[in-house]
């Protein structure tokens, strides 16, 4: 039997969020055969300390898995310097790892689905990770590869995390001095490479972009499901970083069968179908402004 990959979860002030994410793990058919480690993220300030410790009190009540580690954090780190410390320790230990945050509400088959990827994949030099979000868009393959990384319920090696760069500067460097700013915004569809500025100068602190930055520009692959096994449900408006959206919304794969390996290529038609979404998600913004506009005249 193959060896299965440590779970990261990093959560903060979320207790029914973070609920939900650790009941869902709890049913994967792998749970109970996998160690996990869990990140809680210290009160940035007095007003936050109460939900923290609700959540450190549920993290002591849960059971399921082959071994529970919570590692408390004395002070806030943050999301981004929370992931990348805690990803990297892990990963350097253990050799590969599946990633989750606090409001990723995961399929029965999600933990199947990864490592089953990270066994495909893993002498795979040009494959950076393996992904279980997929956005909902019908009729995709069962997988497929894009170029560069994904943050939604994610996993990959050591080998393959010793390429991410945390210097926004030096991405944004090479980005733009080979002029690959169009491809890395999928024909001009989604803003990464306005996201990877805004990290720069202060206005995010995105570990994500930096991520599919770096998998980017060292032409690395990210395997995806034709069905995602991911349910993101922090998309209501609760998160530090996110706003209320259902844009995103994915029902979780609740059928798997083993995973067949295919060819590490970019899959051209998946990328432009990804394309095509990112532009029906303008145009929807584009129509919830304008019927705000005219509520307001009317």
């Amino acid at each position: 039997m193959k060896k299965l990959a440590p779970i990261i979860l990093f959560v903060y002030n979320r207790p029914i969020h973070t609920k939900h994410t650790v009941q869902a793990l709890q049913k994967n058919t792998l749970a109970s055969q996998s160690e996990i480690f869990i990140y809680s993220d210290g009160a940035k300030n007095d007003n936050q300390r109460e939900l923290v410790n609700a959540v450190r009190k549920y993290l002591k009540e849960i059971e399921g898995f082959k071994k529970i580690t919570v590692i408390e954090r004395h002070a806030n780190l943050g999301l981004a310097n929370s992931i990348i410390d805690g990803v990297t320790k892990i990963v350097n230990e253990f050799g590969k790892v599946i990633v989750l945050e606090d409001d990723l509400v995961t399929s029965p088959y999600f933990l199947s689905y990864m490592n089953d990827g990270l066994s495909l994949y893993e002498n795979d030099e040009n494959v950076a990770s393996i992904h279980g979000y997929v956005y909902p868009i019908d009729r995709l393959p069962e997988t497929f590869f894009i170029k560069g990384a994904d943050c939604w319920g994610w996993a990959t090696w050591k080998r393959a995390w010793n390429i991410f760069e945390p210097d926004g500067k030096v991405l944004l460097e090479k980005l733009t001095s080979r002029g690959l700013q169009n491809e890395a915004d999928f024909n001009g569809s989604y803003q990464y490479t306005k996201m990877l500025e805004d990290q720069i100068i202060g206005k995010n602190n995105s570990w994500a972009i930096r991520w599919y930055m770096s998998a980017f520009l060292e032409d690395m692959l990210t395997l995806y499901p034709g069905k995602s096994f991911v349910e993101n449900i922090g998309n209501d408006g609760s998160g530090t970083h996110s706003e209320e959206t259902k844009v995103f919304s994915a029902i979780p794969n609740a059928c798997f069968t083993e995973l067949t390996k295919i060819n590490v290529v970019e899959n051209s038609h998946c990328r432009t179908r990804i394309e095509e979404f990112f532009l029906s998600m303008k145009r929807n913004i584009f129509y919830r402004i304008y019927n705000k506009i005219i509520r307001v005249f009317k």
